[in-house]
């Protein structure tokens, strides 16, 4: 079972029969969808871009009031990715739609061989409250593109979100090609028990497994975007200042709560006194020098809800007491759901901010003195989503790869991969299965078709039974030859 959260009280029962109803439609329809052209599937995809441009203002003002995250955020996390995520889905989807040709060994002359991309038929989205919009929505272009019926579920603890994107796909698409049904762990074990021909989920690790069970009973395919504690490598010859304003940024962005977000930093120790005091400056240029300063910037995204809240503060208050320093921040606000941006330093791989992910605006810093420590520790936990790497040395970054693994990766920077259609997005391992975004996306949402067509009388029949004499004899030689 999906477990509740802090706001499943005030969500509705989740209405089976009108779920059942809906999917049975799209499942009817999906053949329809399928056969759909490149030039009606892209005209589908403007007039959702259409719709999300002209309510931009709306859509800021109901992230706001789920967790005050700022106008300009909303902008460059949610709203740009995914207009860039459609414009560049509606620029190429007519040759991502072409079969591929593919060759064909000499064995089967006479033949030609291609991969045609089909509909995977009727597909379940279920997506986080961290970016409830973006997260929605680009797997929603993606699995239109590819010419699928879908049906979405947001989060119900971003519920003005939710109820913007519901009015959103009511108003762009008929309900037997795109649905949405909000509600709490009700809604979504309702639809789980549905027999779905594709599952994107994004979440966490735990409930990833749960949906991948579900997925099981019905054999279909899934994609998990998941998390995990992605590392930072700051080394010897980074540029400690540039560094710093990054981190900064990557982490605090979105209240800390951030899939790719960077999770704690190993800096070499030779730096680790500028590099702490370089984020200190950041944090002091970003949200103010004082703690009454920071507490009333606007720029500062607060947790989600008072679980989330009392979570990170009680991995705050336990990583200190266990001996972790605080360099900046740690101060928090009930009422408010505010926790300040906050460095810890003196961490060790057993301090409770190293247990799991964070997921808030706590950034614990490590030190090391050769790398070999560093891979020893990523290697002991699961794959991470990302890995960043601060470097100026490139023997000594593609060492740090040749070494470690994870979803992807950034070197003297941090998040920007997200912002690349061209670049596939997704985990490994405990961090995720599969990946999407642009071209990528298509794929993930499609069935690759093999297809091969004899034209000819075909130079296999030579190979036929019975298996003696002469033809075995030349059948022998043949594929020897071909070898």
């Amino acid at each position: 079972m999906l477990e509740a959260t802090s706001q499943a009280n005030t969500q509705p029962t989740a209405d089976t029969e009108r779920i059942r109803a809906v999917f049975e439609a799209q499942r009817a329809h999906r053949w329809t969808m399928s056969r759909t052209t490149a030039a009606e599937r892209i005209a589908r995809l403007k007039r959702l871009r259409e719709a999300i441009i002209a309510r931009r203002a709306e859509l800021a003002d109901a992230i706001h009031a789920d967790f005050r995250k700022p106008a300009v955020e909303v902008e460059l996390t949610e709203l740009h990715p995914t207009l860039e995520e459609l414009n560049h889905t509606v620029r190429h989807l007519k040759s991502w739609m072409k079969p591929m040709r593919v060759g064909t060994p000499m064995l089967l002359a006479g033949s030609s061989s291609h991969v045609r991309y089909e509909a995977r038929g009727t597909v379940l989205l279920l997506s986080p409250w961290n970016y409830p919009f973006n997260l929605l929505v680009s797997p929603l272009v993606a699995a239109i593109a590819a010419g699928n019926t879908v049906i979405c579920k947001p989060s119900e603890k971003t519920p003005h979100t939710s109820r913007f994107l519901a009015q959103l796909v009511k108003d762009v698409f008929p309900e037997n090609e795109v649905a949405l049904f909000e509600g709490g762990a009700e809604t979504a074990e309702a639809l789980l028990e549905l027999p779905f021909d594709h599952i994107f989920f994004t979440g966490n690790t735990r409930i990833g497994r749960k949906v991948m069970e579900a997925a099981a009973k019905h054999l279909a395919s899934v994609t998990l975007e998941l998390g995990g504690k992605s590392p930072v490598i700051v080394d010897e010859t980074a540029d400690v200042a540039a560094a710093a304003e990054r981190l900064c940024w990557g982490k605090f962005v979105n209240g800390g709560q951030t899939c790719v977000a960077p999770d704690y930093v190993f800096v070499h120790a030779s730096k680790e006194r500028a590099f702490l005091d370089a984020l200190k400056a950041s944090i002091t240029r970003f949200y103010g020098g004082t703690e009454q300063e920071r507490q009333a910037s606007p720029d500062l995204t607060r947790l989600v809800d008072p679980v989330a809240w009392r979570r990170v503060k009680d991995l705050l208050e336990r990583s200190v007491a266990a001996g972790a320093k605080l360099e900046v921040g740690g101060e928090t606000d009930e009422p408010s759901r505010y926790i300040a941006p906050t460095v810890l330093s003196g961490v060790t791989a057993e301090s409770p901010a190293m247990e799991g992910e964070i997921f808030g605006p706590v950034l614990p810093v490590l030190t090391f003195q050769s790398r070999e420590e560093v891979y020893a520790h990523i290697r002991a936990g699961g794959k991470p989503l990302a890995l960043y790497v601060f470097s100026q040395d490139k023997r000594a970054v593609e060492d740090i790869f040749q070494n470690t693994t994870s979803g992807g990766a950034v070197v003297n920077n941090v998040l920007v991969h997200l912002a690349n259609p061209n670049l596939p997005f997704g985990g490994v391992g405990t961090s995720g299965l599969g990946n999407y975004h642009g071209h990528f996306g298509f794929k993930t949402f499609s069935h690759e078709r093999a297809v091969m067509v004899q034209w000819m009388k075909s130079l296999a029949s030579v190979f036929f039974p019975p298996y003696r004499g002469k033809a075995q004899e030349l059948a022998s030689r043949a594929t020897r030859l071909m070898e």
